[in-house]
């Protein structure tokens, strides 16, 4: 999956991920009325808001990019509905090609992470039948339990051809009350990148590993470190727009082949229409205030990496 990734990034040239982080406050209220009619108001009513909301953002971008990663915890607010509409928009995002990032940042002890893997990237078996359950194509996972609950994600992921995000230095304001503690005289974040290098070690692709790694934007200078500790090793790059990266942030953390990382814009992509320089399209046209989004960001990604050469 690493390859097809890859492959999808060169033909698009748009290293980017488009974050479907929905809450009813992004939602527009034409598509909120549209949803309670059919279904009031009520955890279906708002899971029947986000999914078309959705849509709508996956019809007017997904020529444009790469991916989407849509984030867990967005759909779970909703309880069984919401993550209905999370499996939807899964559903429908594979229909038209995009690989799917599942933004569900899970890790824990061995036999949990085994449930963890196989529900989202693996196949169970239900009497004589093998089936998948959510079937992203990658997992964001914390590796914070240490090795033997990263272990049970890689043997799934060897088994299905499927990939991880690893969680190294986050975009987070407090990230450094843990990650930047030293240990051994380096940051704990550091010891994090190498473990990351070395579990990628064992399952590659063609040019990076199955294996990736989650370095925010906010904090470039520790991600051009991050990039030298990992240079097989594809990097999801959070924090872009809403929260405060631009592409000037990030050309370290790409390669000099102009590959090894995928930035994710979530807030300022779906929620774009309420933005002073979308304004002009209305909350009616979201979609494609959205569209316009990715445009900009492509643009802006692009001019950074060819100043930067």
């Amino acid at each position: 999956m690493i390859n097809k990734l890859v492959s999808k990034i060169q033909k698009t040239n748009a290293p980017i991920v488009v974050g479907l982080d929905p809450t009813l406050d992004f939602v527009p209220e034409h598509i909120q009325k549209k949803a309670f009619a059919e279904f009031g108001e009520t955890l279906e009513g708002a899971a029947e808001a986000l999914w078309l909301f959705n849509k709508e953002i996956i019809d007017a971008t997904y020529n444009l990019i790469p991916a989407v990663k849509p984030q867990i915890a967005m759909y779970e607010t909703f309880g069984v509905e919401g993550m209905q509409a999370y499996k939807r928009t899964l559903d429908y995002a594979r229909s038209k090609d995009l690989v799917i990032i599942g933004d569900i940042k899970r890790g824990d002890i061995g036999s949990t992470s085994e449930a963890y893997a196989i529900g989202h990237l693996g196949k169970v078996k239900v009497g004589s039948n093998v089936l998948s359950g959510f079937n992203e194509d990658f997992a964001t996972i914390n590796p914070y339990m240490g090795s033997d609950s990263v272990n049970p994600f890689i043997k799934v992921c060897k088994e299905e051809n499927k990939g991880l995000f690893v969680l190294v230095k986050t975009s987070n304001p407090s990230s450094g009350e843990f990650q930047d503690r030293l240990i051994d005289g380096r940051p704990l974040y550091e010891h994090v990148g190498e473990k990351v290098a070395e579990w990628g070690a064992t399952h590659m692709g063609d040019s990076y590993s199955y294996v990736g790694a989650v370095v925010g934007a906010t904090y470039p200078e520790m991600g051009k470190t991050l990039r030298k500790l990992m240079p097989k090793t594809f990097i999801l790059v959070p924090g872009y727009g809403a929260q405060g990266g631009k592409g000037a942030d990030l050309v370290h953390y790409f390669n000099e082949d102009g590959l090894g990382a995928i930035v994710n814009s979530s807030r300022g992509i779906i929620a774009a229409y309420k933005m002073e320089q979308y304004a002009k399209f209305g909350a009616e046209n979201f979609a494609e205030a959205s569209r316009q989004a990715v445009i900009d960001m492509i643009s802006d990604i692009d001019g950074a990496l060819k100043s930067a050469k």
